[in-house]
């Protein structure tokens, strides 16, 4: 199975317009994905390219367009770069002159969204005084310069192998408690409804499978509807019930206490997130009034449902417990928000990110963190709402 969005290492290629950034992208990959042309701002959005670069492993390259694309337009592009930036586990920084406050502000926002960078001297077979612009940027930067030539493919494996050391070594952390061993049951409550079509289980459902295989574990899969009768047959209990958020009231009644329960949602609120940051601030719940708003962020756009958990579940949950009639915004997609759609808003309720990377989820929950609004995720909010939020974190520890 190819690997999804939030298992693959996004690098952003940024730059002036016309360095060569689209023309890295083709050397990169020794094939002609990326438009180039002479014209100076050919990349007018953010373009994604999705591949196996050995020896990274499965990645995605934004092309973004030029930091210093001009008028009106040239402003709308330069923000959704800027916001492109968000997804990136790596940046690359391309020149072919000497630095002015474009190449700053590259350099400044990677620093402030910790990205780590490389700076690549493009054009040497063209440029005149390689060496005295390289230290140029060496002295500027603080960083390693790479000398290439995309055109006439020189030190091209050198960037490669560079992308590769910058890779972020993260902390792995399971989906599934550290307390599920060889031959434990665990069965998975997955609702058959709108919301996974016909043939299909989503992300969550099939990481937890694969996982539990791993440990040797045996993945049960039922229905709600089949949740007491598959426990009623069980010679041994199950070691962890997991079910679909949405479905936590009926099936908390369903498993008797003494066997742990929790949600897909919440086991990625620490998989993908901070759970202790997006458990922290429940008391607002309590606080809301009337017209207070609400922002709902998804981290993958797709067609709205008629029973859509984040844009009617969620909010028709929210106004029966805390009584109050709330103005809910809706953002959707990989790209992080403007920072203005973000502002005065009461409470931010995020997806639990299964086509983000742990650390595009974590550089969205700092950013809001850093803001000072609450941030919950789906599960740990609809657990809550439902009064079962207690029972659903203590297979967690917490």
């Amino acid at each position: 199975m190819p690997a999804t969005s939030g298992y693959r290492t996004y690098i952003a290629i940024a730059g002036r317009r016309n360095v060569g950034k689209s023309s890295l992208i083709n050397a990169i990959v020794n094939q002609e994905i990326a438009l180039v042309s002479n014209v100076a701002g050919t990349t007018t959005d953010p373009v994604y390219k999705s591949m196996e670069l050995q020896p990274i492993g499965p990645v995605t390259l934004i092309d973004t367009p030029g930091i210093d694309d001009e008028g009106e337009l040239g402003e709308k592009r330069i923000e959704r770069a800027k916001r492109a930036f968000y997804k990136a586990d790596i940046g690359v920084l391309v020149v072919d002159s000497e630095p002015n406050e474009f190449e700053h502000f590259i350099c400044n926002l990677f620093e402030k969204m910790h990205i780590p960078f490389i700076i690549i001297l493009n054009k040497i077979d063209q440029l005149n005084n390689i060496s005295n612009l390289k230290q140029l940027y060496i002295n500027s930067f603080k960083k390693p310069v790479l000398e290439v030539s995309c055109k006439e493919k020189i030190n091209i494996e050198r960037v490669k192998e560079a992308l590769t050391e910058l890779k972020p070594k993260e902390e792995e952390i399971p989906m599934l408690p550290k307390f599920i061993k060889s031959n434990d049951i665990v069965l998975l409550v997955v609702p058959v409804d709108t919301g996974a079509p016909k043939g299909r289980l989503i992300m969550p459902q099939v990481a937890t499978i694969r996982e539990a295989i791993d440990r040797k574990a045996f993945p049960i899969v039922t229905s709600v509807e089949g949740v007491s009768e598959i426990i009623s047959k069980l010679k041994q209990k199950p070691r962890l019930v997991i079910t679909d958020s949405q479905a936590i009231g009926r099936v908390a009644e369903l498993v008797p206490e003494d066997i742990n329960l929790t949600t897909f949602s919440i086991l990625e609120a620490r998989h993908k997130g901070d759970i202790s940051i997006l458990t922290k601030d429940l008391d607002v719940v309590n606080n809301l009034e009337n017209g207070d708003t609400v922002l709902i962020m998804e981290g993958c756009s797709h067609r709205p449902l008629s029973e859509d958990i984040g844009r009617v579940k969620i909010p028709k949950w929210l106004e029966k417990y805390t009584q109050k009639s709330l103005n809910f915004k809706f953002i959707a997609g990989k790209e992080f928000p403007d920072i203005e759609d973000v502002k005065n808003v009461k409470l931010v309720v995020h997806c639990g990110g299964c086509t983000l990377t742990r650390r595009m989820m974590m550089r969205r929950i700092n950013a809001i963190n850093r803001l000072g609004i609450p941030i919950v995720n789906y599960g740990v909010i609809i657990s809550f709402l439902h009064g079962s939020l207690k029972r659903t974190l203590e297979p967690l520890s917490l």
